[in-house]
C-alpha cells in the first residue's frame, strides 16, 4: 500500500473538490446543449473540450499524484511528476475556454495559446513520472 505524504493528501483532498466546479461546467454545457446559452459551433466544440479536459486530465491528475508517492524521485522532478498533469488540468480547459469567450465567436481569441503550453507541462509530467516509476529502487 502507498503511504501518501502530507503534502500529497493536501492536493489530493483540494483536487478531490475541484469536482464540483468540473461539475458546474457540465451544467453549463447541458444549457448549451439544449439552446438556452446560444453558441457559435466552433464555442460549442472548445466548450466542450475544455470540459472533457478538465475531468480526464484531473483524474489521471489524481493517479500520477499517487504513483509518484511510489518513486524515488525528489525536488523538483518529483513536483514535476506529481503534479505536472494537475497544472496542465487548469491551463489547458482554461484554453478551450478562455480562447472561446466572446458573442458569436468563430475562431479561438489569442488564449488559445494556452493549449500548447498546458501539452508542454502534460508531456513533462508523465515523462517524468514514468522515468521515476522506472528507476526507483
Amino acid at each position: 500500500m502507498i503511504e501518501l505524504t502530507e503534502a500529497a493528501r493536501t492536493t489530493a483532498g483540494i483536487v478531490a473538490l475541484t469536482v464540483v466546479a468540473i461539475e458546474s461546467g457540465g451544467y453549463f454545457l447541458v444549457r448549451v446543449g439544449t439552446g438556452k446559452v446560444p453558441v457559435t459551433e466552433f464555442q460549442r466544440g472548445f466548450y466542450r473540450a475544455g470540459h472533457a479536459h478538465a475531468g480526464v486530465l484531473v483524474t489521471l491528475g489524481l493517479v500520477c499524484l499517487l504513483l509518484g508517492e511510489a518513486t524515488t524521485l525528489d525536488g523538483y522532478a518529483r513536483w514535476l511528476a506529481q503534479t505536472g498533469v494537475l497544472v496542465a488540468a487548469v491551463v489547458m480547459p482554461a484554453g478551450f475556454f478562455l480562447s472561446a469567450l466572446g458573442r458569436g465567436r468563430e475562431r479561438p481569441s489569442p488564449w488559445v495559446a494556452l493549449l500548447p503550453v498546458g501539452a508542454v507541462v502534460l508531456a513533462a509530467g508523465v515523462a517524468t513520472l514514468g522515468i521515476g516509476l522506472l528507476t526507483a529502487s
